[in-house]
C-alpha cells in the first residue's frame, strides 16, 4: 500500500487498460455470455482468455509472480468483463477476494506456497466465512478448528461459496475458541486435496448462473499449521480488513453491469421506432437514458475513490467501502430494470441481454454483506464519531 496514492486519476495509461480490457471482454467472452447463462455453466474461455492477458488476478504482487496492479486497475478489469459477463467477472473478482487475507495479513512461507499458483492461472482461490445459519451473524458461526501437534483440524459446512469446486484453495474462518466469541475466530487456507475436504452440489440460482454457488464440508479436515493467516483469534479482524479492499470490488462489478444494461438500451432506442420516430426521440425516454447515466457515473466515482482509499491504506474504511457497493449495486439493479423497461416485452426475453443482466445484478445487493448490513456499517461509522 502506498500512503501517498493519489485519490484516483485515471490519465491515458488506464485509458488504454480499459480499452484492451474491453476489446478482450468483448471478442472473447461476450460470445458465451448467452450460453453460460442458459447452459449454467463456468466460463472457460473467460478464465482462459483472462489468465493468457494477465487480467484473472491482476492484483497478486509482482514478488509473487503477479502483476502488482493497484486496486483501481483490479475494479477496472472487474468492471469491463461485468459489462458484457457478471459470472466472468467472478473470476477476478474471487481470485480477489479469496487472496487478500493471505497478502494482507499471511506468512511469508504462505504467501509464497498460495500466491504464485493464483498468479500463473493455475489456481483459482474462493472465499469461505458464510454459513446457512451464519451469514450477516458471523460470530454464530459453527466450523470449528482444533489444534492437533502442529495441524489444525477443520469440522463444519461453509455455504455460498463463489466458483466452489472450480477453486484449488480456499481462505476459511473457523472458530478456534469459542468462549472468546469474535476473538476465537482464525482464518486458514485449505487445499482441495486436504484429507476430509469435499465440495457439495451447485446451487440453483437467480442470476450469475456461470459461476457454481456451492457449499464445502470439513470432515476432520487436517490443514498444516503454517497455513493458518496471522495469529490465532484474528481471523475476523483479517476478514474485515479484506472487506475494505473487496467491497469496491462487488461495486465494480455492480458498475459493469449497470453500464452494459445502459449501453444495450442506449443502442436499442436509437434503433427501434414508435410513432414514426425513433424511441430515443421521446423525452420520457430521455429522461431515463439520463437518470441511468448519471447514477452509473456517480457509482463508478465513488467505486474508485473508495478503491484509491483501500489502495493508501487509509484506516476506517468502514463508512467508504460499504458506500461504495451499497450505492453501485443499488444503482445497477435499478438500471437494469429500467433498461428491460427501455426494450419493452423483448427486454422480458432471453433474446436480449438485458433480463440476464438485470438477474445477475440482484446478488450485489446480497453478497459481501447485504445492502441493509452496509447502511448499518455506515451508521455506525458516522454515529461513533
Amino acid at each position: 500500500m502506498d500512503p501517498d496514492f493519489d485519490l484516483y486519476s485515471l490519465g491515458e495509461e488506464r485509458d488504454a487498460l480499459r480499452e484492451s480490457i474491453r476489446a478482450l471482454a468483448e471478442k472473447e467472452i461476450a460470445p458465451y455470455a448467452f450460453e453460460v447463462d442458459q447452459q449454467a455453466r463456468f466460463p472457460t474461455e473467460a478464465r482462459t482468455a483472462l489468465t493468457q492477458a494477465g487480467f484473472h488476478a491482476i492484483h497478486i504482487p509482482e514478488q509473487y509472480g503477479g502483476e502488482g496492479a493497484d486496486s483501481i486497475v483490479a475494479c477496472m478489469v472487474i468492471e469491463e468483463v461485468a459489462r458484457v459477463d457478471a459470472s466472468a467477472s467472478l473470476i477476478p473478482a474471487v481470485n480477489k477476494l479469496g487472496s487478500m487475507p493471505i497478502i494482507l495479513s499471511g506468512s511469508e512461507e504462505l504467501k509464497q506456497e498460495v500466491l504464485p499458483s493464483i498468479a500463473s492461472g493455475e489456481s483459482m482461490i474462493s472465499y469461505a466465512l458464510s454459513e446457512r445459519e451464519a451469514g450477516s451473524d458471523t460470530v454464530s458461526m459453527r466450523t470449528r478448528a482444533q489444534q492437533d501437534g502442529d495441524d489444525w483440524v477443520l469440522n463444519g459446512t461453509k455455504a455460498w461459496i463463489t466458483n466452489g469446486g472450480i477453486s484449488d484453495w480456499y481462505t476459511v474462518m473457523a472458530k478456534t475458541d469459542p468462549d472468546k466469541g469474535a476473538n476465537g475466530i482464525s482464518a486458514f487456507v485449505v487445499h482441495r486435496d486436504d484429507p476430509g475436504f469435499s465440495v457439495g452440489p451447485k446451487e440453483h440460482k437467480l442470476g450469475i448462473k456461470g459461476s457454481p454457488t456451492t457449499e464445502i464440508y470439513f470432515e476432520n479436515c487436517r490443514v498444516p499449521g503454517r497455513r493458518m493467516i496471522g495469529a490465532p483469534g484474528t481471523g475476523l479482524k483479517t476478514a474485515f480488513a479484506t472487506l475494505d479492499h473487496t467491497r469496491p470490488t462487488i461495486g465494480a462489478q455492480a458498475v459493469g453491469i449497470a453500464q452494459g444494461a445502459l449501453d444495450a438500451a442506449v443502442d436499442d432506442v436509437r434503433e427501434r421506432r414508435q410513432f414514426g420516430k425513433a424511441v430515443a426521440d421521446f423525452q420520457g425516454v430521455q429522461f431515463m437514458l439520463a437518470d441511468m447515466a448519471m447514477n452509473t457515473e456517480a457509482a463508478r466515482h465513488l467505486v474508485y475513490a473508495a478503491a484509491a482509499r483501500a489502495e493508501r491504506g487509509v484506516k476506517n474504511m468502514g463508512l467508504i467501502a460499504s458506500a461504495s457497493k451499497c450505492f453501485a449495486s443499488d444503482t445497477a439493479m435499478q438500471v437494469t430494470t429500467d433498461a428491460v423497461q427501455l426494450f419493452g416485452g423483448a427486454g422480458y426475453t432471453v433474446d436480449f441481454p438485458v433480463e440476464r443482466m438485470m438477474r445477475d445484478a440482484k446478488i450485489t445487493q446480497i453478497y459481501e454483506g447485504t445492502n441493509q448490513i452496509q447502511r448499518m456499517v455506515m451508521a455506525r461509522s458516522l454515529l461513533k464519531k
